[in-house]
């Protein structure tokens, strides 16, 4: 029970990372808002949880929109009398190079992959400073470390969470708040996103990146969603009582080449 008594807010936590976080964290103990657009899927999540004894509930959420950040921190803080983790998971991937990248579709990366990163680690502090201590665990990707030419928008806004959490990090050190922000950076794990980026080019292109893909990785295999999940926790816990700012990277290898 490495988590036990502690209140978590899950965003895009109806499928894939987002999903094996909230199940990872409630096995541990922790009372779960399981928060994303895709209100069926954060339902079924939440009820998993609540069928094995947990504590959860879901709400819908788009992580773009400020008001609405507001409204799902004091609910959860109403709920659960106080927020100790927030991760924040929910993100976007869209294939298009830097020639073919339209300027809506940068804008709509950034907001969701790293504007929203911003609102909810501000809402975040405001609950956090309240409960005494906190950890923010924001999911940025080994994409914010290197880059890749067919995901300009992707690589930016990842990048952006890396020392956006370097940044806040140092804040709370230096407002004497007890709450650590350290990010992760998954290398290439097997989720719908993944899924998704492949059926947004033609079937021989996907080949030839799924062929790619796996070449990179020295362990020879995509990661599973647990694999993150299980960073989280780390970092959610007081086993990494010593760790802000941080980067985790949990990647196959991929980043040591």
């Amino acid at each position: 029970m490495r988590v036990e008594d502690r209140v978590a807010l899950v965003t895009g936590g109806a499928v894939g990372i987002g999903a094996a976080t909230c199940l990872r964290l409630a096995e541990e103990g922790a009372a779960v808002a399981v928060t994303d657009v895709n209100i069926d899927g954060a339902e079924e999540v939440a009820g998993r949880i609540k069928e094995k004894g947990g504590r959860a509930f879901a709400m819908h959420q788009d992580v773009t929109d400020e008001g609405q950040w507001k409204t799902i921190v004091d609910e959860v803080v109403s709920r659960f009398g106080k927020l100790n983790i927030l991760v924040n998971n929910a993100g976007i991937g869209i294939i298009a190079d830097v020639e073919a990248e339209t300027l809506e579709g940068w804008n709509r990366t950034i907001d969701v992959n790293l504007n929203a990163v911003f609102l909810g680690c501000r809402e975040a502090i405001r609950a956090m400073k309240e409960a005494g201590s906190g950890s923010i665990v924001n999911i940025s990707s080994i994409e914010g470390m290197i880059g890749w030419s067919i995901i300009p928008a992707y690589n930016a806004s990842k990048g952006g969470v890396r020392i956006l959490t370097k940044s806040v990090a140092l804040h709370c050190c230096e407002k004497g708040y007890n709450i650590r922000v350290n990010s992760i950076h998954p290398g290439f794990i097997e989720t719908a996103m993944v899924d998704n980026i492949g059926k947004q080019v033609t079937p021989e292109l996907a080949a030839e990146l799924t062929a790619k893909v796996g070449s990179m990785i020295p362990m020879g295999h995509m990661g599973e969603a647990v694999d993150i999940a299980n960073g989280v926790l780390y970092l959610a816990s007081d086993e990494s009582k010593f760790m802000t700012g941080s980067e985790l990277v949990i990647d196959g290898g991929h980043t040591a080449q």
